[in-house]
């Protein structure tokens, strides 16, 4: 998930086994890159939006407390937005178990099965493959009535608030122990684009695509996104 809410959280399925639960990450690369691009589009658009020229130590503390407060803030929202997303998928997984149990004909059953699995996965699967998933799916424990949050899901709720909040704290540490505005800034600044460039560098490494192009458009679509929230007022 980004900030926006939208995310596939890693959950098991309902027939892992536990250890095959415990080699999962609660959050995947993919997750943790978007949530720490997420913290510095965050921060950058307040200290993108300082005016160094007329700024003084209160318009600094303005807007450090401005910067922490919102990632704080938004850490928590993006925390709760996997927490729901967590048990909405596994309602719908929950849903389509009870589904394939009630269906009057195996042909059905199959007909569930095929549409809750991948595109990619769903026209290799022959019918001797849905009929023992079929079967498997009948030979596993009752669900429960309602899809109950695991330690697990909690610990990638905290993850991604910590992610968010901590991707801060580099960006704006320059204005903490530099007495200038100016040259504070341009620190901070530096930072950014290190730190642009290093999320780039992972996304290209994890999604197949060339580390350092990847990591030079991160840095250039950043800086534009910075610019068009500023712009907008956000």
């Amino acid at each position: 998930m980004n900030g926006t809410g939208t995310r596939t959280p890693t959950h098991p399925d309902m027939s892992e086994t536990s250890s095959e639960r415990s080699n999962k990450r609660v959050l995947e690369p993919i997750e943790r890159i978007s949530e720490v691009l997420f913290g510095l589009i965050m921060v950058l658009t307040f200290t993108g939006s300082l005016s160094v020229a007329e700024a003084g130590r209160e318009d600094v503390r303005t807007m450090l407390i401005g910067v922490l407060g919102c990632n704080l803030a938004w850490g928590v929202i993006d925390g709760i937005m996997y927490l729901m997303g967590c048990l909405t998928e596994r309602a719908q997984r929950i849903r389509t178990v009870l589904a394939v149990r009630k269906a009057a004909q195996p042909e059905k059953a199959h007909l569930i099965i095929v549409g809750s699995l991948p595109p990619a996965i769903a026209p290799v699967l022959q019918e001797p493959e849905l009929e023992r998933i079929r079967l498997h799916l009948n030979q596993l424990p009752e669900p429960p009535a309602r899809p109950r949050l695991s330690a697990r899901d909690w610990r990638g709720a905290f993850g991604i608030f910590l992610l968010v909040f901590l991707s801060t704290l580099p960006v704006v540490l320059p204005f903490f122990f530099i007495e200038a505005a100016l040259r504070a800034l341009r620190f901070s600044n530096a930072i950014a684009i290190v730190m642009l460039f290093l999320t780039g560098w992972a996304f290209g490494r994890c999604a197949g695509y060339h580390p350092w192009r990847m990591g030079v458009a991160m840095v250039v679509v950043g800086g534009v996104l910075v610019a068009i929230t500023i712009a907008l007022g956000g």
